[in-house]
C-alpha cells in the first residue's frame, strides 16, 4: 500500500470518527425546549474542528451526514429541520474553515470563527423568517416579533458558544492526533515560548467564555 493510500485511509477514518462524535454530541448533549422549538447541541464544534484539520469540503460532507442522522433519530421536524440544521452547520463550519484554511494561524482562526458566527446568525434569521410560519403555522408578523426576543439572542449565544468551544478544544485535539501520527506534523515559525503563551491565553479566555455562555443558555432555556 502506498503512502498516499495510507493517508487517504487515515483521513477517512478520522472523518468517520469525528462524524460519530458529532452525532453523539447531537444526541446526548442537546439542550431542548428553548422557546418551544429551538435546541442547542455542540455538533458544530466537532464539525468545525474537522474542517480546520482537513478542509471546508470535508466539513460540509460531515455536516450533511450528521444532519441526516439527526433527522432519522432525535429530530421531530422532518425535512424542514434537516434543511435548517444543515444551513446552520454549513454556514458556520464553511465560512470559518474557508478563512482559516487559507492560512492556519490563531488570528485567522479567530477571524474565521467570528465571520462564521455572524454569517450563521444572519442566515438563520432569514430562514427562520421564511420557514417558521410554515412549520409552526403562525403569521410572519409573529416571527418578526420573535427576532429580538428569541431568535437573535438564541443564535448569537449558540454561535458564540460554538466559536469559544472550537478555540478551547482545537489545539488539544490536533496535538493528540499528531502524536498518534494520524495527521502530519505542521512546522511553525513561532517560537515554543510564543506558542505556549498564545495557547494559555486562548484557553483561559475561551474557558471563561464557554462557562458564561453556557450559563446564559441554560437560563435562557429555563433549566436553571
Amino acid at each position: 500500500m502506498t503512502a498516499k493510500s495510507t493517508n487517504k485511509i487515515k483521513t477517512l477514518a478520522i472523518m468517520a470518527m469525528l462524524t460519530a462524535l458529532a452525532v453523539a454530541a447531537d444526541i446526548f448533549l442537546r439542550i431542548p425546549g428553548i422557546g418551544g422549538f429551538l435546541t442547542y447541541e455542540p455538533k458544530d464544534v466537532i464539525l468545525t474542528i474537522g474542517a480546520f484539520i482537513f478542509n471546508p469540503i470535508a466539513g460540509l460532507v460531515m455536516s450533511l451526514v450528521v444532519c441526516l442522522v439527526e433527522m432519522v433519530t432525535v429530530s421531530s421536524t422532518g425535512f424542514i429541520g434537516l434543511l435548517m440544521n444543515f444551513l446552520a452547520s454549513a454556514v458556520f463550519v464553511g465560512v470559518a474553515s474557508v478563512i482559516y484554511y487559507r492560512k492556519k494561524t490563531i488570528a485567522r482562526a479567530i477571524i474565521g470563527l467570528v465571520a462564521g458566527a455572524v454569517a450563521m446568525i444572519a442566515v438563520m434569521l432569514l430562514w427562520n423568517y421564511i420557514m417558521t410560519p410554515i412549520y409552526m403555522g403562525v403569521p410572519r408578523e409573529a416571527v418578526v416579533s420573535m427576532i429580538p426576543t428569541l431568535l437573535l439572542p438564541f443564535n448569537a449565544i449558540k454561535a458564540a458558544l460554538n466559536a469559544s468551544l472550537v478555540l478551547l478544544l482545537y489545539k488539544p485535539v490536533v496535538t493528540a492526533l499528531r502524536k498518534s501520527k494520524l495527521i502530519p506534523t505542521r512546522e511553525s515559525n513561532d517560537s515554543p515560548h510564543n506558542r505556549k503563551t498564545n495557547t494559555v491565553i486562548i484557553v483561559i479566555v475561551s474557558a471563561a467564555a464557554v462557562a458564561t455562555l453556557l450559563l446564559v443558555l441554560l437560563i435562557f432555556a429555563k433549566i436553571i
